[in-house]
């Protein structure tokens, strides 16, 4: 792989139907590119996450993934509420999803304390009202 490859998402608020496409279609590109199955693995479940919070939290967004010979680097940016208080939101098992929400499955307070343990860097910009965007890498 000489150059680096770009994919866009565009994801949905609360369109669970069609949640986790996204990361998905890039697992699945990974493994035709050859990638190693723990590096498919780490950037399937931390795109995941980060997927099904947009769904759940923003009211939508895009994610860019791109690919290079070095790593994987993904950027989900959303145009939601904005997080609160990153550090409270990093601890495992906080969520602020509504009750509907934890009734289909989802808003267990994993998300974020996933995406940053499946990836080799996660940096978090984030303002009240506007929105929130998170810069994921996987070194390959």
């Amino acid at each position: 792989m000489a150059d680096a490859i770009t994919l866009t998402y565009n994801v949905t608020k609360d369109d669970f139907t069609r949640a986790g496409e996204a990361s998905a279609d890039v697992k699945q590109k990974l493994k035709q590119m050859g990638v190693s199955p723990e590096a498919v693995r780490k950037v399937s479940i931390a795109m995941y996450e980060g997927e099904i919070n947009m769904v759940i939290h923003a009211y939508g967004g895009k994610i860019t993934v791109t690919i290079s010979p070095d790593k994987i680097r993904m950027v989900l940016a959303d145009s939601g509420p904005g997080i609160e208080d990153i550090e409270k939101a990093m601890q495992p098992g906080y969520s602020t999803a509504p009750e509907e929400i934890r009734n289909l499955g989802f808003g267990a307070g994993m998300g974020l304390p996933n995406m940053k343990k499946y990836t080799d860097s996660m940096h978090i910009e984030t303002k009240i009202g506007v929105g929130t965007t998170i810069t994921m890498e996987v070194n390959l």
